[in-house]
């Protein structure tokens, strides 16, 4: 059999492993990447095996592949069906496939190379995107991060954990209704770093009776737990009652945990992450953008940050935070940002849906504070971190590309250095 004719390597994502974060689908600059309610899938039509979804994915889901013959990839429909990944094909399997896809083809068993045109008519990648900017390595200084500890492939297949707290964090009688929820892991073992993440299974099956696959979850709280010295961490959680087009859904995992009682468990797998991490070197300084639950990360890396402080064995640099929502009352932890000290951090607001004042964005209030951004841009020791709906991405890269012009700075080449160097983290969804 003629190998390099016949058979190519076709990158698929594993479902058993895959949290659903969208972390690929976000990254990949071709938009090969697809999902529906229960698996991500690759279309071999599309992949140019760039890689570029592979360094980002907290847990390794992505980095599969399977030969298969060229004519005969598995489809879309194949790959939406799947609970597991398929087992490899063996040299018989793989002439079997082969000469039953040539067949159908009307006998021919040879590849067929794309036209011009259809490759003319792949996407191109957009402008201002995580893919193209956000850093896959993580600053130089930060903690080593353990990583899939307990999921379908580790040692333990998941764990439970006990929630301690629920806390709505917003608002009462607002749109959003968000809790700040506390999971206790007893005297299991569950290290996690500020901007790590962890995945929950919601019990029950979905419509087609199988388990729910994993929801990802942003840790709010620091390496030492929610209460210092505790084994806990603490998540920022809405709850989901329209899709992205206002119909009305009742999210699965988000209902499921905003619901808890003190005294519930809940099943755990994780922890995940290696990128999107803080620097631990004295006088770095954070910058960090986000909108509503995408807080959690910033949560985590101020009150870390704050606890320094308090030790006084750390002598950290600046923190600026830009914070957006609609409106006050849908800005999770609100009142106690306010009483954050101002030599500590600097707290830039950014509401849309005031009544009777104009819209705000991140970006504004960004651009607004181009005069302090600008340095902090050019220098090595600060970190940018950008967490919120995917919506938002684009205007903040703008914003960050407009104020380094402003500064007489060629974005281009600073951008290709804050990337290489982990100092823009973009976590979209």
């Amino acid at each position: 059999m003629d190998a390099p004719a016949t058979v190519v390597q076709q990158h698929l994502i594993d479902p058993e492993i895959c949290i659903r974060c969208n972390t690929c689908e976000a990254t990949c600059p071709v938009g090969a990447i697809t999902h529906d309610s229960r698996n991500y899938v690759v279309d071999a039509d599309k992949c140019n095996a760039c890689m570029a979804c592979v360094p980002p994915c907290p847990t390794g889901a992505i980095d599969n592949w399977r030969l298969v013959p060229r004519a005969r990839p598995y489809t879309l429909a194949e790959q939406l069906g799947w609970d597991e990944l398929p087992p490899p094909l063996d040299e018989v399997a793989l002439a079997a496939l082969g000469a039953e896809a040539g067949a159908a083809a009307g006998g021919s068993t040879q590849a067929v190379q794309p036209s011009a045109a259809s490759v003319a008519l792949q996407p191109e990648p957009a402008a201002m995107t995580a893919a193209r900017y956000g850093s896959t390595v993580p600053p130089w200084s930060a903690a080593h991060p353990y990583v899939n500890l307990y999921g379908p492939r580790a040692a333990r297949k998941s764990v439970r954990a006990t929630c301690v707290g629920n806390l709505r964090v917003t608002e009462v009688g607002s749109d959003y209704d968000t809790h700040h929820i506390v999971l206790d892991f007893g005297e299991l073992p569950f290290p996690v770093l500020e901007g790590q993440s962890i995945g929950i299974i919601p019990p029950g099956t979905d419509a087609q009776g199988r388990p729910h696959h994993p929801r990802q979850y942003s840790v709010a709280s620091p390496r030492n737990g929610e209460r210092p010295g505790r084994n806990n961490v603490s998540l920022t959680v809405k709850r989901v009652l329209a899709d992205h087009q206002g119909n009305p859904v009742r999210g699965v995992a988000s209902n499921y945990l905003c619901d808890l009682q003190v005294g519930d468990t809940v099943e755990v797998i994780g922890p995940f992450g290696s990128t999107f991490l803080m620097p631990n070197h004295p006088k770095s300084h954070l910058v960090m953008i986000c909108t509503g639950t995408g807080s959690a990360p910033m949560r985590a890396m101020t009150e870390w940050r704050r606890r320094l402080r308090a030790s006084g064995k750390f002598e950290g640099g600046r923190l600026l935070l830009f914070f957006g929502a609609r409106t006050p009352q849908e800005l999770p932890y609100f009142g106690p940002l306010q009483k954050l000290p101002r030599d500590f951090i600097d707290v830039h607001f950014a509401f849309s849906r005031v009544p009777g004042q104009p819209r705000r964005y991140v970006q504004d209030a960004m651009r607004e504070a181009a005069a302090e951004l600008a340095p902090l841009l050019q220098d090595p020791d600060a970190f940018f971190y950008v967490c919120g709906l995917r919506a938002m991405e684009e205007g903040v890269l703008l914003a960050l590309r407009d104020i380094a012009t402003g500064a007489g700075l060629d974005w281009e080449t600073l951008a290709a250095s804050m990337r290489e160097h982990g100092r823009l983290h973009l976590e979209t969804y």
